[in-house]
């Protein structure tokens, strides 16, 4: 039996009600879902990789034919193991378009049978990005309309632990 499955990257660092909703269409469409969380250390993530796993974990537990896992190789051979075809991406604007065009044509490159995926979030969640969610809890403001409740939580324990 033929199994589509297919890979949904990035560092979610943290997760946010956008990817929930990505993952959550994702799951209607495909057989299984993967999400890939990137040790991405070049990034300098504010959680480590395993706090980073257990968010996504727990915020898409819902989703029993979505799974979790953290990954430090190449996006393409990441897939290959998983037996994925296809990599699901994100476009919340019209900016994001030229990287993820540039990243598709580089990983069909690498591995000719990979095709990517792109889904936009919902309209009320467009706006949400991981980078705006840390700043603003940063700024001890309130994050809880963008991320679930347990990811304001450890925002709020992350960034209390610094003062």
């Amino acid at each position: 039996m033929r199994t589509n499955t297919v890979i949904y990257p990035g560092t979610f660092d943290p997760i946010t009600n956008g990817h929930v909703d990505l993952a959550e269409r994702a799951a209607k469409l495909f057989d299984r879902v993967v999400v890939a969380i990137a040790y991405s250390e070049k990034k300098t993530p504010l959680f480590t990789l395993e706090q980073r796993v257990e968010l996504c974990q727990e915020s898409l537990s819902h989703l029993d034919n979505v799974e979790v896992t953290g990954f430090s190789n190449l996006l393409t051979d990441f897939a290959q193991s998983q037996g994925a075809r296809c990599v699901l991406r994100g476009l919340r604007a019209v900016a994001d378009f030229e990287y993820e065009f540039q990243l598709a044509n580089m990983n069909r490159a690498i591995y000719p049978e990979f095709e990517s995926i792109f889904l936009t979030p919902s309209e009320h969640l467009s706006f949400i990005s991981s980078s705006l969610v840390r700043e603003i809890a940063a700024l001890n403001g309130d994050i809880t309309p963008f991320v679930p409740r347990h990811v304001a939580v450890a925002l709020q324990e992350r960034f209390a632990d610094q003062s």
